[in-house]
């Protein structure tokens, strides 16, 4: 099958179709253990792989791993240390209808929205086309804290990173004008203090993934967002009751990949053209 029009919404089997043609879901390039390592860091407690989320159940490594299983599709076995690993079509396809729910209801309201990723580089075009749609039906979009800076903690030391607004996607810029990958949560954080202190323009609905999602959705903000195999702390936080939805995918592949599903969402959302 070719790849669907991104003028119209692909079917849900097309959509299924094409996502696994790309390795969106199905097998992923994901590997199985860079999956396993972070499943247990995030049990272990380690605050990067928490995403601003204080979780309140005590997790395992095995109880990371069969949940991860459920909500996302990975391979169950933990005798399955290598190679490659999967994301359940399916589950993705669920997962994106009950966001689309989530967003129906927030352009219905006009709600107030964040919208942020940690991956400029694949991910923004969903974000950005989100965002004219819901801007159109009379959503506000909250820009704060632009300009807001912090270190960053890297492998090598630490990095002055800011808080950019692209087409009104919040995301990180480093000092060389490069759009920065993040799990950090102190960004959000940084987003939701400036509201709450000079503004009644508390976010109805965060759409976002990594730390932007865990710290919108430990603040009490309906959230929802995008996760792949090896980022098991939105889908705890899912578990928890504390993030609405996350839909699982793989988020590095190239983006113009994600066009059909930009448009499948903006069609279950009611926010076609």
């Amino acid at each position: 099958m070719n790849t669907p029009s991104p003028s119209r919404a692909p079917s849900r089997a097309e959509l299924r179709e094409h996502l696994v043609r790309t390795m969106i879901a199905g097998e992923v390039a994901t590997p199985r253990q860079n999956n396993l390592l972070h499943y247990r860091r995030m049990a272990a407690g380690n605050p990067y792989y928490l995403f601003g989320l204080d979780l309140k159940r005590q997790w395992s490594e095995a109880d990371v791993l069969a949940m991860m299983a459920e909500r996302c599709g990975v391979s169950p076995d933990p005798r399955h240390v290598y190679g490659d690993d999967t994301i359940d079509p399916d589950r993705t396809l669920d997962a994106l209808e009950a966001m689309a729910e989530r967003i129906r209801h927030a352009a219905d309201s006009r709600a107030r929205v964040v919208l942020a990723t940690g991956h400029p580089q694949a991910l923004p075009p969903i974000y950005q086309a989100l965002g004219r749609a819901l801007r159109a039906r009379g959503c506000r979009l909250l820009t704060p804290a632009e300009g807001w800076w912090y270190e960053a903690e890297l492998a090598y030391g630490t990095e002055v990173r800011r808080l950019r607004y692209v087409e009104d996607v919040a995301m990180l810029q480093s000092e060389d004008g490069r759009m920065q990958h993040t799990h950090d949560p102190q960004p959000m954080e940084a987003i939701l203090a400036e509201l709450a202190a000079e503004s009644d323009d508390w976010p109805d609905l965060a759409i976002a993934d990594h730390g932007w999602a865990g710290a919108a959705g430990e603040a009490g903000i309906v959230t929802v967002g995008f996760a792949d195999c090896n980022d098991p702390a939105l889908f705890a936080g899912e578990a928890e009751g504390k993030v609405a939805a996350v839909v699982p995918l793989d988020d590095g592949v190239p983006a113009h990949q994600y066009a059909p599903l930009t448009a499948y969402l903006l069609e279950l959302s009611g926010l076609s053209a």
